[in-house]
């Protein structure tokens, strides 16, 4: 899963997409690259970040979203096996309301259909695929000393109820993801804790995203690296969270990362590359 940030403000790539023509041209050259899924947001959701009001998002990811289907049209009669998924980055149901309707595939949700209570009728309207994702608070306080007993204990019954939620609601349980949130309300402690053991995941019935490109953990894990520099370290863990039973990789760097788990599949797997 490819990251495309329609924001002036990302913590990671400070607005190099935040343009229309930008943004799609990266979306095009991630599939290129090996991306699956390109996901847009045109929102924030760093530590301390303020919400975006509806306009704004609209205004940021709808022609964005527009734009890229446009292109994946041509793109599909050039490479009729590529069959890339478009998801909108929100958890605001309007927001994914219109983006389905422009286009898009799938929801990225990172309150884990918590904060809006339409996003599950919106889902399940569209027959959309979702990602819901674990959050401790909102992304303006949830680094504020967040606190657990057992912090993969917890994640996954957030993540349970989830599931269980929209699947009661009308969602195809073949189209929902669910994502850890490694970072969202979490310490660097939680966030190994949760890469290290997220097997315990894996019975969610739900296929496993993993995001982790960049962020702040890795930054101070390598001596204080800024995130255009944290490019090994996101590898490194996407690799042990692979090991350990992710599915979906949410990144910046598609490329990189496409290589390197390819060499890793390979090396558990020799025969795959016969």
């Amino acid at each position: 899963m490819g990251i495309v940030n329609v924001t002036p403000d990302s913590f990671s790539d400070g607005g190099e997409t935040a343009d229309r023509s930008g943004a799609i041209e990266r979306g095009i050259e991630m599939i290129r690259a090996g991306a699956d899924i390109v996901d847009i947001g045109g929102e924030s959701s760093r530590p301390g970040s303020n919400p975006v009001p509806l306009k704004e998002e609209l205004n940021r990811v709808i022609p964005v979203i527009e734009g890229l289907r446009e292109r994946l049209v041509s793109y599909k009669t050039e490479y009729p096996e590529c069959t890339p998924v478009i998801s909108i980055d929100t958890y605001k149901a309007e927001v994914a309301r219109q983006a389905l309707g422009a286009g898009a595939d799938m929801i990225n949700d990172i309150s884990g259909g918590r904060f809006d209570p339409e996003m599950l009728a919106v889902t399940a309207q569209f027959g959309a695929g979702v990602c819901l994702m674990h959050i401790k608070g909102t992304p303006r306080d949830m680094q504020v000393n967040p606190v657990y007993n057992d912090v993969v204990g917890e994640v996954h019954d957030y993540l349970r109820t989830a599931v269980e939620r929209f699947v009661a609601g009308g969602v195809s349980r073949d189209s929902i993801l669910v994502d850890p949130g490694i970072g969202f309300g979490k310490t660097i402690e939680h966030n190994l804790i949760l890469i290290n053991q997220l097997h315990r995941l894996t019975g969610l019935g739900a296929g496993l995203l993993l995001g982790v490109s960049r962020k702040m953990f890795i930054g101070k894990l390598t001596g204080g690296l800024p995130p255009s520099q944290r490019v090994e370290g996101t590898i490194a863990a996407n690799v042990i969270g692979w090991m350990s039973g992710a599915d979906i990789f949410r990144v910046h760097d598609v490329p990189e990362t496409v290589r390197a788990l390819k060499v890793a599949q390979a090396i558990r797997n020799p025969l795959s590359i016969a």
